[in-house]
């Protein structure tokens, strides 16, 4: 019998196919630190490309299967059955596939947004809460030793109070109209019916949100909401500005763009203090910059022996080597697997405040997507997220 810790976790996958580089992303990742093994899945809508996909992925036949509800009844069914699923599937398909699983106890990592509406979010939360699996949303850009850093630096009260906020994630990817080009991703992201029609909030807007209230501890009261539309004929919103006040009435702008024209993956935050400021970009993720109020300003690196632990717990390589998005995501899935080993093999949960994204947060992602939309509608009136209304009755 293997020692606990010792085997590995079995995983499954639906959707990733081909075309789909998030896919990709995710198995790059579980394999990195070699806590996962792939061996179930459903790796597209077309059955003859899924089987060969699953194959090339050393799936056996047993286990490549047609339907996700088949495949959560088997899974569970077997005394080697997945210990997790991740769902990498367009939006409009999250809910059933994820419920199939969680109502069979099986855990699941699902991409955002974590639904297309609030209500089968928290179904999907209730749903895993009362069979005793795991959910989880890939927010990977919190798995960056650089954003535990500057998460730690914030909570811990070495800014200060904070006095604003201010997050983007401005991409250009779809600067122009891509979807009218046979471009995979660019047609289904700009379809209403699949990514909802503020498509650019769920997809990107989320992220930079989760990013904000990771590494501020601080939640949204209330929001202002602008979407528009700047790619002509295009059937979604593809830009966003929203003004939001957080707990304590600390004012923070959220930009969130899929057609800012030049910029490359565009995340960037900015955090002010009475005693200082932090800046993390995304395409710089090694570097955390920190000024005080003389304006001198510190740059802290990756690696370097000074940081906090819950950076350090994440550093892979030696100080001036880079690490990058891979690496982040398979931060996000050890922080899973140290979770879905324990409660496996029935030893104690790890302690970690900072750690991998829930159910809880791909809910309060839904939940900001529709008081942004609501906002909108109203002409930008300031509207208070579910999530507000939910703490405060607690």
């Amino acid at each position: 019998m293997s020692a606990p810790h010792s085997r590995q976790l079995v995983a499954g996958m639906i959707g990733g196919g081909q075309g789909a580089d998030i896919g990709k992303t995710h198995r790059f990742a579980m394999r990195l630190d070699g806590h996962y093994d792939l061996q179930a899945g459903i790796f597209g809508r077309e059955s003859s490309s899924s089987r060969a996909i699953g194959a090339s992925l050393g799936v056996t036949a047993e286990r490549n299967y047609g339907d996700a509800r088949e495949m959560a009844v088997a899974e569970a069914a077997r005394a080697d059955g997945v210990d997790v699923v991740v769902v990498a599937t367009p939006n409009d398909s999250h809910f059933e596939i994820a419920r199939a699983f969680l109502g069979n106890g099986i855990s699941v990592v699902c991409e955002k947004p974590l639904t297309q509406g609030s209500a089968s979010a928290a179904e999907l939360v209730r749903i895993a809460a009362a069979n005793d699996a795991i959910l989880a949303v890939p927010h990977c850009y919190s798995a960056y030793a650089m954003v535990r850093q500057a998460a730690r630096m914030v909570r811990s009260g070495e800014l200060g109070a904070i006095r604003f906020v201010d997050v983007e994630h401005a991409s250009g990817w779809a600067s122009t109209p891509l979807e009218k080009e046979g471009h995979k991703q660019a047609s289904w992201r700009t379809n209403p019916d699949i990514a909802g029609f503020p498509s650019v909030v769920g997809d990107l807007g989320t992220h930079a949100f989760h990013l904000l209230r990771y590494i501020t501890g601080l939640e949204a009261q209330r929001l202002s909401g602008r979407l528009q539309t700047f790619v002509p004929g295009r059937r979604v919103f593809d830009n966003a500005t929203v003004e939001i006040e957080l707990t304590g009435d600390v004012p923070a702008r959220l930009w969130a763009s899929m057609a800012a024209t030049g910029h490359n993956h565009g995340l960037r935050i900015r955090v002010y203090g009475e005693k200082g400021s932090l800046e993390w970009q995304h395409e710089d993720p090694h570097h955390l910059k920190v000024q005080d109020p003389a304006g001198t300003t510190t740059v802290l690196t990756h690696g370097l022996s000074t940081l906090h632990d819950d950076a350090s717990r994440l550093t892979r390589v030696g100080l001036g080597h880079p690490e990058g998005f891979l690496e982040a995501f398979a931060n996000f899935y050890s922080d899973l697997a140290e979770v879905l080993r324990a409660r496996r093999d029935s030893t104690p949960l790890p302690e970690c405040a900072l750690s991998f994204p829930t159910g809880i947060d791909g809910l309060i992602g839904v939940q900001f997507v529709e008081a942004v939309a609501a906002s909108h509608h109203d002409d930008s009136a300031w509207k208070v997220p579910a999530s507000a209304h939910r703490k405060a009755a607690a």
